[in-house]
């Protein structure tokens, strides 16, 4: 497309923010959607999105309030520039592959490639060809069918999602993927969010979280642990606001200082607007990546000691009697934490942690949010458990204003996992399959992301379906992650535009262009919706109000029922052209199939939708015993030799999961470059690097080998010390497909140990 030019890095830094949104933020969110589409456009966009009978925001999952409590402009910065850069007036056309090579794709940005608009028909690269040309939706689809029946073996085949899927066609898919006979199938899960569902389902015995919006609004205390909200799902902001306005603390753990956890300015507010907004966080735990599991440890340690004291006016015995087990020997294991252990995995002061805990001897309610700060290392499942173990000390499970709360941060992970994309699906879920629809599921356990990845490099899984998402870019290990794509007989990708994925290419590779969320979906039985699941487990409809990007698109219910129809014929006889031609058809399955859903389309027509139970809340606890489990965990905190940091891998302000909408990283001042590594001045100087030093990323793991990212500026930022933060996915080559969490297999995105070298040249592969 032309006038949409490759950036280049031209680093300008100016001083952190110290708040987040404000005018400044509906200024960036609608420049950028006048840049995508039309005045029009953009209105029908804005108008719509999360509101009742509107369209649901394809970022991030964060829930809306009730119906008739929502603001007209029920989004924020990211979600506007989101749904737009959806709904973009941008087209790319056969004539567009035709210019283009596939190698020459494969050079450009993630910027460029998003940038260049909306796919608009099939494509096809054949064997040994070096473009991608136009191919007609029959034969694309057969070309995949056939490649499917033509497998030794069904789990030869990966099926994978992103959460930008809605619960329609995420339940056709592994019901596909089930009747073909595998249970191969990743999602984006898998890379995030995984530790907490590990961690959860056995503590808790679900895998999910527990509270509402309203429980934000009301608690006590709300820790705030491993997260960025004013990027990453900026209206939490507001819920916090709601907090602090209801006499409600927050406390913020992270090793970054961030914009939107120091000061809020509400941009739908007079406050937010002419005054100084709200102050979010009553402190701030500048902590060292990795030591959370110590702070929960000493926190913990604390309230028993407290308790000792004090006996019968800390703990909430009667709940650890009737609703817990595993109590003394996790209470015997937490008194022996040694504070020096604790001061040296988290860098902070023993005055800091003990004033925290005087603030939750003052709270009655009190809520843990976290994201991958926590889920992305090595002990990342344990460091949960933990912080599950200081919520049962008190009670705070299960009642109004208290529990568990991991952010999600895609608009419909959690829907997917409900709806049955999990490799690991419970037996009771199978066995529902079986009775709806006459075939006996496989129950040997499939492969997730990074297993899947060790299965293509390996040979043994030869056929990718992706279906949203931009897998070789959220995915580790960059390099080994390309060449196993490429020695894949045939990748296929449904998509709405174009990312890297589509240039890292199997023998056969296919382009399967399909509807946005905000695009109108019309089938043979009028037209549609489809339900996502958000970070609450409220369940709600979307509705596309734009004409499709072009008449050659077909939806992601169509596209997998289609292909289901040609893989698989009449066995077993599930009606795959029903569920296209009505959508409200795979609802009537999902309710006999999945717990909660019962009269899924006629609770779902209600403005809002509807919540899922979560048997947390009635004090059920799905676990062997039938209680909540406190876990003994091991106390563990990264080794950084000498001249090492700990790198954290995240995303930039202006970006969406992979895929940047411009080079800057506004509330970290940070403009006009990507590749930059954020270091304490304080040991920058210790490693003899000054400010704007260019270097090379070299990451050291166990084994000895190292992975190299060249050409990165260095920038003097308040991190923590002994610390580094860069951007991924620039930075997914430093991260090896074998360094994964414990249990969840998670790779450690938040624990990379390097080291800094002057800039050497292009990056490399020391084996």
């Amino acid at each position: 497309m032309s006038g949409i030019e490759d950036p280049v890095d031209d680093l300008s830094v100016t001083p952190p923010k110290r708040w987040a949104t404000g005018v400044p933020a509906v200024t960036h969110a609608l420049t950028y959607s006048l840049e995508q589409t039309s005045v029009r456009r953009t209105a029908l966009t804005l108008l719509n999105i999360n509101q009742a009978r509107g369209t649901d925001c394809p970022g991030c999952a964060w829930p809306e309030p009730a119906a008739g409590k929502r603001h007209l402009n029920e989004y924020c910065e990211n979600g506007a520039k989101h749904i737009n850069d959806e709904a973009t007036t941008r087209r790319v056309t056969a004539d567009f592959f035709r210019e283009h090579s596939i190698a020459e794709l494969g050079a450009k940005s993630d910027y460029w490639l998003n940038q260049q608009g909306r796919l608009t028909e099939p494509m096809i690269k054949r064997p040994g060809a070096e473009h991608y040309e136009p191919v007609g939706w029959d034969e694309a689809l057969e070309v995949l069918a056939a490649e499917l029946r033509r497998l030794d073996s069904p789990d030869e085949a990966l099926f994978y999602t992103s959460g930008r899927v809605g619960n329609e066609a995420a339940f056709l898919l592994q019901l596909f993927a089930r009747a073909y006979g595998t249970n191969n199938l990743p999602d984006c899960s898998n890379m995030c969010h995984e530790s907490s569902g590990s961690a959860l389902m056995e503590t808790l015995g679900i895998g999910k979280g527990s509270v509402s919006l309203d429980d934000i609004h009301t608690a006590d205390l709300v820790f705030v642990v491993g997260q960025n909200p004013g990027t990453n799902h900026p209206r939490m902001l507001s819920a916090l606001e709601e907090t602090k306005r209801g006499g409600g603390k927050v406390i913020a753990v992270n090793p970054l200082p961030e914009a939107g956890l120091l000061r809020f300015k509400h941009p739908q507010k007079a406050r937010g607007v002419i005054g100084r907004g709200t102050a979010i966080a009553d402190r701030f735990l500048q902590i060292r990546p990795g030591g959370d599991l110590a702070l929960f440890q000493a926190l913990n340690r604390l309230l028993l000691e407290a308790e000792d004291e004090r006996p019968g006016t800390v703990l909430d015995h009667a709940f650890i009697s009737a609703h817990t087990t595993g109590f003394t020997d996790f209470a015997d294991h937490a008194r022996k934490i040694a504070w020096e252990d604790v001061l040296a995995a988290t860098g902070l002061s023993r005055e800091e942690i003990e004033a925290v805990h005087e603030q939750v001897l003052r709270s009655g309610k009190i809520i843990v949010c976290w994201a991958m700060g926590l889920t992305q290392h090595k002990h990342g499942v344990p460091t949960i458990r933990e912080v599950v173990n200081f919520l049962l000390l008190r009670g705070n499970v299960g009642r109004p204003g208290a529990g568990v709360c991991p952010v999600r941060g895609h608009s419909n992970v959690q829907g997917d996992r409900t709806m049955g994309i999990w490799e690991r699906m419970p037996q009771p879920f199978l066995d529902a399959l079986e009775r709806e629809f006459g075939f006996t599921p496989p129950t040997k356990h499939g492969l997730d992301s990074v297993d899947g990845i060790r299965a293509m490099r390996d040979g043994t899984a030869t056929v990718f379906l992706g279906v949203a998402g931009n897998f070789v870019r959220a995915t580790p290990d960059s390099d080994v992650t390309e060449e196993a794509m490429r020695g894949c007989r045939l990748t296929a990708h449904i998509s709405t535009k174009l990312n890297r994925s589509h240039t890292v290419c199997g023998d056969t590779a296919l382009i399967l262009p399909t509807l946005g969320r905000s695009d109108r979906d019309v089938q043979a039985a009028g037209e549609q919706f489809v339900t996502v699941e958000d970070s609450m487990s409220e369940v709600h409809a979307s509705r596309g109000k734009l004409p499709p990007a072009s008449p050659h698109l077909l939806s992601e219910v169509a596209i997998i029922s289609r292909l289901a129809r040609r893989t698989l014929g009449d066995t077993p006889a599930i009606p795959w052209e029903d569920f296209e031609a009505d959508y409200g058809t795979v609802r009537d399955r999902i309710s006999r199939v999945v717990p909660g859903f019962q009269d899924f389309n006629a609770r779902v027509a209600e403005p809002g939708g509807f919540r899922l139970p979560n048997p947390v809340n009635q004090h059920v606890f799905r676990t062997p015993s039938g209680k909540a489990v406190f876990t003994r965990n091991d106390f563990t905190m990264p080794d950084i030799p000498e001249g090492h940091l700990l790198l954290q891998t995240l995303r930039s302000h202006d970006q969406w999961n992979t895929v940047p909408y411009a080079m800057n990283d506004r509330y970290r001042g940070i403009h006009n470059a990507r590749r930059v590594v954020l270091v304490n001045p304080d040991d920058l100087r210790d490693l003899g690097f000054a400010d704007r030093d260019l270097v090379d990323l070299v990451a050291v793991w166990h084994d000895g080998r190292e992975r190299r990212a060249a050409d990165f500026r260095v920038v003097a930022y308040p991190a923590s010390r002994g610390s580094a933060a860069s951007y991924y996915p620039e930075t997914n080559v430093l991260v090896p497909l074998d360094s994964v969490a414990d249990i969840s297999n998670t790779p450690t995105s938040k624990g990379v140990l390097v080291r800094l070298e002057p800039a050497r040249g292009a990056a490399s592969w020391d084996g």
